[in-house]
């Protein structure tokens, strides 16, 4: 027998978008179920993604900066680190966040399914395999329903995925054996992730890119500093195809095709595939309720995070770019407020943008070249970390604070930061524009030094041409 529940909204997926969308409901007051596929709560972001990688990437971060230090005896025997216990501590740390999130949620009375679900129709869902109870399915009636169900990596063709030398993002940060040469697929956020954290570790890393083109989305003098910064760490092999993988007995031999009459045939221990993500769409039955999905397999929403039909709403990586945990995140927490009855919209003046890589880059608002595309009438003002002091004395140089100014009114319209930190740096930037501050707001703020956030007020100094820095 099937067992029945009534609820006022459902959400599907426990991700950052669904979680957040949950718990603030409940805040709310408003009756909700969140159902999860997973047996835990928290999403790519806290199991596969956002957490493990940070985790990874600060171990990585100390190796490179020893690697600064080593003229002055400071160093660390890489042949000597101990991944499992690596891997313990990494686990410990997604168990306790795990944990917290188990924690608010019965904290908040929000009832947690476990189980796959789809729609039966545009006010019930059917929870197959439900763990709560070991029953095969329940049906759970709703007044709204919010789509959450995140994003998987997209499968790209003539890759044998069945051997385990083909590993994705969730392999690459569950090692337990170090590659001595690995090729990442891939030259997006994720792979220049794992391409730094592999690097650092002692792996011999290639990357390969389609695209002539290395990160289009990133002003030139930005993504120059940033190819730069690696070319002595790993090599990036853009304009170039796979043309075709074999597996032997010692690894994977990849056929690569590129510029400059470009053909080689190289034996790799591990091929990543980072070709980009999809949205978790096939298992919800979206064509039970006629729900619009556009051509790139993202479900359509308005500017209330509601599809077309009126009572569902859909949030996070399944509405398409950009795919971030903050953005889900955001739009979790105010898909709840538009369910509960505030006149409130999804209008987000800027979403900031990060590689966590070695070094960071973070940008956020209107670039030069959105500018220049927009014919907006604009300023560009630059500070390199050669000149501070804070930067110097970490010995990390390599740097850049960009501000982009709007010239008519002298009012930051973007921002963009490569160097240690740079995500920490950016949430200055992002509020500034939010706020729409002039340069003047910005240079009269003090700042503390030596900082490195203080590039930012002194960025603004050279735009009004009343820097003593440089």
């Amino acid at each position: 027998m099937m067992k029945e529940l009534h609820t006022n909204t459902v959400v599907i997926g426990g991700g950052p978008a669904g979680y957040s969308a949950a718990f603030r409901l409940s805040d709310l007051g408003i009756d909700t179920v969140l159902i999860e596929k997973n047996n835990v709560l928290g999403g790519v972001c806290l199991h596969n993604g956002c957490i493990p990688s940070k985790y990874l990437l600060h171990i990585a971060n100390v190796i490179e900066e020893a690697k600064r230090l080593k003229e002055f005896g400071i160093k660390i025997d890489i042949k000597k680190i101990n991944f499992f216990k690596m891997m313990l501590e990494k686990n410990k740390i997604i168990n306790k966040l795990n944990n917290g999130l188990e924690h608010s949620s019965k904290h908040k009375k929000v009832s947690i399914l476990y189980g796959s679900a789809s729609f039966e129709s545009d006010n019930s869902i059917i929870i197959d395999n439900c763990k709560n109870d070991n029953s095969i399915y329940t049906r759970v009636f709703f007044k709204h329903a919010v789509i959450s169900s995140g994003s998987s990596p997209i499968l790209i063709p003539n890759i044998p995925y069945t051997n385990p030398r083909v590993w994705d993002s969730t392999d690459a940060l569950n090692f337990l054996n170090l590659p001595k040469k690995m090729l990442i697929i891939g030259s997006g956020v994720i792979g220049m992730e794992i391409a730094s954290i592999y690097s650092s570790f002692g792996s011999e890393i290639d990357v390969v890119e389609r695209s002539k083109v290395f990160f289009s989305t990133l002003d030139n003098d930005i993504s120059n500093i940033f190819k730069n910064s690696f070319s002595s760490r790993f090599r990036l092999l853009l304009g170039t195809t796979i043309t075709k993988i074999s597996e032997t007995n010692d690894g994977l031999l990849v056929s690569l095709t590129g510029l400059k009459n470009f053909n080689r045939k190289i034996l790799y221990d591990v091929v990543l595939v980072a070709a980009g993500r999809k949205a978790n769409i096939e298992s919800l039955k979206l064509e039970n309720v006629s729900i619009d999905v556009d051509t790139f397999g993202h479900i359509k929403v308005d500017d209330k995070l509601c599809t077309n039909i009126k009572n569902i709403y859909a949030i996070g990586d399944v509405v398409g770019n950009p795919m971030l945990a903050h953005k889900g995140s955001y739009q979790g927490k105010l898909v709840a407020e538009i369910i509960f009855g505030k006149n409130v919209f999804y209008d987000p003046k800027v979403i900031p943008y990060i590689i966590y890589s070695i070094p960071e880059v973070a940008w956020v608002g209107t670039l030069e070249m959105d500018a220049i595309k927009n014919d907006i009438d604009y300023k560009v003002s630059k500070f390199p970390w050669s000149f501070s002091g804070r930067s110097c004395a970490s010995r990390n140089k390599l740097g850049l604070t960009k501000l982009i100014f709007d010239k008519s009114s002298n009012r930051i319209i973007g921002g963009a930061v490569i160097g240690v930190g740079a995500s920490e740096i950016l949430g200055e930037i992002s509020l500034a524009i939010e706020m729409c501050c002039d340069a003047e707001d910005i240079s009269l703020t003090m700042h503390a030094h030596p900082t490195l956030y203080e590039t930012i007020s002194i960025t603004s100094e050279i735009f009004q041409d009343k820097c003593i820095d440089i």
